[in-house]
Order: C-alpha cells, then sequence, then structure tokens
C-alpha cells in the first residue's frame, strides 16, 4: 500500500548558478534556504528589511531598493524605549534612534547596490493578512501597513485580508519596478508553508489561497517562476511530525525535504556538483577528532586544505577563505 503522495516539482527551464548572485526577501522560511545556499556557497543577500510576511511590505522594500531610499530619523517610531521603522524587523531596532538608522541605512545600502546585479530575486510570501496602523488613514499607497507590529497593542492596527487581485497588482508593480534597474533579474515566488494560526485556522487557509492564486497568475511572464515549497510540506509531507513544537513552524526534517526537492529543480547540474563537494568540506569542519594532536588527525587536516585549494583555484568565484583557515590551523 502507498502511504505516501510524493511528487516532484517541474524543473525550471532556466536554472540557478553558482556564479548568480541572489537576493531573499520574505518570511523566516526564506532565511532557512538562504543559510543552504549560503552553506553551499552561492554569493546571497538575505532579507535586508529582516523577516517580512505579507505582500505589500515585501513589495515596498522592493521598491525601496529600486528607488536607492534611504530612511530618516522622522521615519523611526519611539515605544518600548526603543527606536524603530515601520518597514523593518525588529532586529533593526535601538535603544539609540542614530544607531537604528544607521543599522537600516546600511542594510538599504547594500541592497540597492545589489539588486541591480541579482540573477534572481526569491521572494516568500507568508500571509495575506495586513495590518494597517489607524493614525494613518491614506490606504491608496499602503502607508499605513506595518511590516511588524513590534509588540504594540492590537488596538492601534486594523487587520484586513488582502484580495488576490490587489496582491497580484501590487506583486506586479514590484517584479516591474526591479526589472527597470536589472533587466536581466529572474524571480522566484514561494508560499511559506509556516501555518499563521494565530489568525485563525479558516483564516489562514484563506490567506495561503489568497497568496496562490495571486502570484500563479504572474508566472505567465518568462521571467516569473514558482517553486511549491508550501506544497510540498502541506499536501506531500502532510504529517504533524514534520513540524516544530509549535505545530506551526515546519521543522528540520521538513526543510531538508524541500531543500532536496528545491535543488534539482532550481540548479543546474554543473553547480550541484560543485555542491556535493562542498559538503564534504562542510562535513570536514563539523567532524570531531578524537586526538587533535595525532599524525592521522595532521593527515586530514592536510588532506581537506589541498582539496580546498584545489576547489579555489578551479572555481575562482568560490570564496573558501574560513574554509582554508580553518584547516591551516
Amino acid at each position: 500500500m502507498q502511504f505516501h503522495a510524493e511528487f516532484f516539482p517541474k524543473a525550471f527551464p532556466v536554472k540557478m548558478k553558482h556564479t548568480n548572485k541572489l537576493l531573499l526577501v520574505g518570511s523566516c522560511f526564506t532565511e532557512q534556504i538562504g543559510k543552504k545556499l549560503s552553506a553551499h556557497k552561492f554569493e546571497i543577500l538575505d532579507n535586508p528589511n529582516g523577516i517580512l510576511f505579507n505582500p505589500v511590505s515585501i513589495a515596498k522594500a522592493i521598491f525601496s531598493y529600486a528607488e536607492e531610499k534611504l530612511y530618516n530619523e522622522d521615519e523611526l517610531f519611539y515605544h518600548n524605549e526603543l527606536w524603530g521603522s515601520w518597514e523593518h524587523h525588529t532586529s533593526f531596532s535601538d535603544i539609540d534612534k542614530n544607531s537604528a538608522l544607521r543599522k537600516i541605512n546600511d542594510s538599504q545600502k547594500k541592497a540597492t547596490d545589489f539588486i541591480k546585479s541579482a540573477d534572481w530575486i526569491l521572494l516568500t510570501l507568508g500571509s495575506s493578512f495586513v495590518y494597517e496602523r489607524k493614525e494613518e488613514a491614506n490606504k491608496n499607497n499602503y502607508k499605513n501597513v506595518a511590516a511588524n507590529c513590534h509588540k504594540i497593542p492590537t488596538d492601534k492596527f486594523n487587520r484586513r485580508l488582502l484580495e488576490p487581485e490587489e496582491i497580484k497588482t501590487i506583486l506586479q508593480k514590484m517584479v516591474s519596478a526591479a526589472l527597470e534597474i536589472n533587466t536581466n533579474a529572474k524571480f522566484i515566488f514561494t508560499i511559506s508553508p509556516v501555518r499563521h494560526l494565530r489568525e485563525g485556522f479558516i483564516e489562514n487557509n484563506q490567506s495561503k489561497a489568497a497568496l496562490i492564486q495571486a502570484v500563479h497568475s504572474l508566472t505567465n511572464d518568462e521571467n516569473v517562476f514558482y517553486f511549491p515549497a508550501y506544497e510540498l510540506v502541506i499536501d506531500d509531507l502532510r504529517d504533524y511530525r514534520f513540524y516544530a513544537e509549535d505545530l506551526v513552524h515546519p521543522n528540520y526534517a521538513a526543510t531538508e525535504y524541500v531543500w532536496e526537492k528545491f535543488v534539482p529543480a532550481v540548479i543546474d547540474e554543473d553547480s550541484q556538483k560543485l555542491m556535493k563537494e562542498i559538503n564534504e568540506i562542510n562535513a570536514a569542519m563539523n567532524h570531531k577528532a578524537f586526538n587533535p594532536q595525532s599524525e592521522a588527525h595532521k593527515k586530514f587536516m592536510l588532506s581537506n586544505l589541498e582539496k580546498i585549494r584545489s576547489l579555489s583555484k578551479k572555481y575562482s568565484y568560490i570564496n573558501l577563505k574560513k574554509e582554508e583557515d580553518f584547516f591551516t590551523q
């Protein structure tokens, strides 16, 4: 009997290479994939605004990079002894206004430079719900949408579920804005498998459905692709044992499963071969020596050092300095 309805994502017609640059923006699932890409020595920039969940805030972040926006102190707010930004995660907040502003603008400058030459922009959408600040009445430009509520009481916000057509429109504008400054950019949309159950079980499904409908309507464009991370966890794995203790976030096994499907569908074969070699080096770095002073361990270290130097010579665009320093010791 078959107890598992496994499916394999369709391979992209254009695949990612190790020489490509990747900008990742979106939910915490984006950061999990970003860590894996970084560990395999892809050049990435991950969440310059911090974790973002709703499509409006994700689009606003891309707009800000395309426009080379820098923030000023009037755009910060003060709460619980911290200065923060409505368009950034709490990781950018600081007790000192100037420090908060400096962190935000340093990240903005990096993102502005990076997006101009990014080959891929990977966007993970988490929720169709937006929280609109009541003090900002203008809804036409989404200025009142908070990327993060910063633990401010919920009565200061209006919660609203975006319509699929509304999501499609703002994401289309976002794609166009990015392509204006980088005509070679390609986009990968994913829907986060993280379940937003605080919104409610039924509401979470409404939210994910709106995102899925909106994103699929964009994939007719030859620059826009969809990777089914959400479907792999919800419909393929389909089991609570693949979630963390909170029953909301996919656990390590689920993330590994999605990654194993992502690699053959999205990354080209030459890069996959290089990734295997990098994996061997990563495994060697995590090896715990029983006797670090032994001749066997010294040979092991030297062998890996030679392998790293050989890879560095063959693939000059891969930065293996950290690994070389580790085995040189």
